[in-house]
């Protein structure tokens, strides 16, 4: 549980490191369930899959084999296709409904939470070894506010994106880095570019503040605050999980997405929900397709 004094300074800044928060057994049970993932691709492009998750996945990278959305938790903001890969398992739900992180959270939003759709699996492999092409968020993670990636519909929703560190997250492997608040913080413009992106113009470079932490410690993000995470300058991957939680009964954001309560609990089954995210995936399809958020690029702030 967070202490006031934690709470607080979540309020003021807008941001809190908290170390040492999910147990190694969880995390050891995700990387078991994405080992089992990457060493399929590795075995069907005819490469070593006998290392780590990470090791396995960097001779997927290295050949060229577009891995990202396969192993993502949530469906992308592009087009979606009857099959569009994702993945949702056991131990990924097991992480999701932690309580660990559930407890955190309810210091934020209060004792009823629901997970939001919002939520995706970030790896960065080595800046030097990805394509200009690549998916985003696989090198530098343009600044934005969470509520800005999200629809009108939930400017008001009380909500949380916990910032799971898989591996040690440094400002050489591509941290996250924040603008804490000075003040209160108004909803600032964002540009469709390659990512949705607030404008330069509209940045303070001086207040910018590397938030480090910890493999099993998490990052706490405020749905106001601008932030950012550096491209990875080392030899390593570094691997993490952005999650979003709610107060229950509130607008999501993304109303197309499947979101569920996980406290007072019980959650779902992990079947349920996946069942959720495949049932999603066909009414999309067979859709127009819905926009991730509310920015256009003919914004004059975009010009």
């Amino acid at each position: 549980m967070l202490s006031q004094t934690q709470i607080e300074e979540f309020h003021l800044r807008g941001c809190l490191v908290v170390e040492d928060v999910v147990p190694p057994e969880i995390r050891d049970a995700v990387e078991a369930e994405y080992a089992g993932i990457v060493r399929a691709m590795a075995e069907g492009l005819g490469l070593d899959w006998r290392g780590s998750v990470l090791e396995t996945l960097r001779a997927v990278h290295m050949a060229g084999h577009d891995w990202f959305q396969t192993l993502d938790i949530t469906l992308p903001g592009s087009q979606i296709e009857a099959d569009t890969p994702f993945h949702y398992g056991p131990a990924l739900h097991d992480l999701l409904t932690c309580d660990a992180l559930l407890d955190l959270a309810q210091g934020i939003v209060g004792p009823r939470i629901t997970s939001n759709p919002i939520q995706h699996l970030r790896i960065k492999p080595p800046a030097a070894t990805v394509a200009k092409d690549a998916p985003v968020h696989t090198t530098v993670t343009a600044w934005h506010q969470d509520r800005g990636v999200a629809h009108a519909e939930a400017d008001a929703t009380e909500i949380v994106t916990v910032w799971v560190a898989m591996t040690d997250a440094t400002p050489e492997n591509g941290c996250l880095v924040a603008q804490p608040f000075d003040g209160p913080q108004a909803m600032l413009p964002h540009c469709p570019l390659d990512q949705t992106a607030i404008p330069e113009a509209h940045l303070d470079p001086r207040r910018a503040e590397l938030l480090p932490v910890r493999a099993g410690g998490v990052v706490l993000l405020h749905p106001m605050v601008p932030h950012a995470a550096l491209d990875n300058r080392t030899e390593g991957f570094r691997w993490s999980f952005d999650l979003r939680y709610q107060r229950s009964g509130q607008p999501s954001g993304r109303g197309h997405f499947p979101s569920f309560e996980v406290r007072p609990g019980p959650a779902p089954d992990w079947r349920a929900v996946r069942k959720m995210w495949l049932d999603a995936r066909a009414a999309c399809a067979q859709a127009p397709h819905i926009p991730i958020h509310r920015w256009t690029s003919d914004s004059p702030y975009c010009a």
